[in-house]
């Protein structure tokens, strides 16, 4: 068995588009990013990534490539699994934070499950989406950003 971790935060900025977990979330700010900006499939590509030492997100999908400018992370998230397949590996469950002051993310935590399960081919009950606030503090707790933490075991096929 193996084990990753992964983060990502993306500052937030008004008319822009708000994706968390494949889910497109009505709010007034979305992410400032190279691709689609959804920092909950980006810290579980880095965890994925991480279980095999494989590097992050940047060295495997580079911000600086046009060819994933404003992609859709789903397929980016897709694309570790398939990774991670190719050496060997599964995952056996999966647990992630989302860390925003708002918009509230219970209403949409049971289809980002859903959305990440069905990218990774994987039951809803190996995924767990949690979300925390920052008590107002910091660029997170002044919604100028949103964060996104996840753990990823993995076991040999």
């Amino acid at each position: 068995m193996r084990i990753g971790q992964g983060f990502d935060l993306h500052k937030l900025e008004c008319g822009l588009e708000l994706t968390l977990g494949g889910v497109k979330i009505p709010c007034s700010k979305g992410f400032v990013a190279h691709s689609d900006g959804d920092v909950l499939y980006h810290a579980l590509i880095d965890a994925i990534f991480g279980s095999l030492a494989l590097g992050d997100i940047g060295s495997h999908f580079p911000d600086n490539d046009p060819k994933y400018k404003d992609i859709n992370s789903e397929i980016l998230l897709k694309k570790a699994g398939e990774i991670l397949l190719n050496n060997g590996y599964k995952i056996i469950n999966i647990d992630s934070t989302i860390t925003a002051e708002e918009p509230k993310m219970r209403p949409y935590i049971d289809e980002m499950r859903l959305n990440i399960a069905k990218a990774l081919n994987l039951e809803v009950c190996q995924v767990s989406v949690k979300a925390k606030t920052n008590e107002k503090m910091d660029s997170i707790g002044e919604c100028l950003a949103i964060s996104a933490n996840a753990i990823v075991l993995v076991d040999k096929i």
